[in-house]
């Protein structure tokens, strides 16, 4: 046997090996996932339908993944527990529902994987996509003021408008947020990972 067959056979062992326990151990590991019950009787995490899936789609399509993550880092590899990010680690359990998992890229800004539970007002959402500097001073994500829509106000301020702070408040015009910032905003609302696992005790 030449030295180019034991070659082309060790790189094939490699390859086969490789597969075998990145991808097939894995799989073999994880199929069985599956969520847990909350201490309300809700099963966690929850499989996301309708408007959340829409918000989903406008997440990735606006390009908020390329700034924030959605995975909090253990105890020793970062301070996102210290920071407020979340209660524990994120787990693959966490995402069991999600395809693709949108871990992110970079963090420009803080990890969402808890923003729903750290900012549950809709205001708050809705005003920090129109204007991130509202809510966070010094921020430099983008506005997304185009997910909003400017009436006159004429009799009444629609329900649904803004809340400004007082010294932006324009009494003469309602901005209201409009399909595809109520999707987005359900979707943010939706990320949760608060709740107890079976891995982080």
């Amino acid at each position: 046997m030449n030295r180019a067959t034991v070659l082309y056979i060790g790189v094939l062992l490699t390859v086969v090996a490789s597969f075998g326990g990145l991808v097939f151990m894995a799989s073999l590991q994880l199929r069985d996932l599956q969520p847990v019950t909350d201490a309300q009787g809700n099963a966690m995490p929850q499989n996301p339908a309708g408007g959340v899936l829409g918000g989903r789609e406008l997440y990735v399509g606006l390009g908020c993944l390329y700034c924030h993550s959605q995975q909090v880092r253990p105890p020793g590899f970062g301070a996102d527990i210290q920071r407020g990010w979340g209660s524990r680690r994120t787990v693959a359990r966490d995402y069991i529902f999600d395809y693709p998992v949108l871990l992110g890229t970079m963090r420009t800004g803080p990890d969402l994987s808890n923003i729903g539970v750290r900012q549950p007002s809709d205001n708050w959402h809705y005003l920090h996509l129109y204007d991130p500097q509202i809510t966070s001073p010094g921020s430099i994500m983008p506005p997304f003021a185009f997910l909003f829509a400017r009436r006159p106000v004429e009799m009444q301020r629609p329900e649904d408008a803004l809340k400004f702070p007082p010294d932006l408040q324009d009494p003469s015009t309602a901005v209201v947020p409009t399909l595809q910032a109520r999707m987005l905003v359900g979707y943010l609302k939706s990320l949760n990972s608060s709740y107890k696992v079976p891995e982080v005790q």
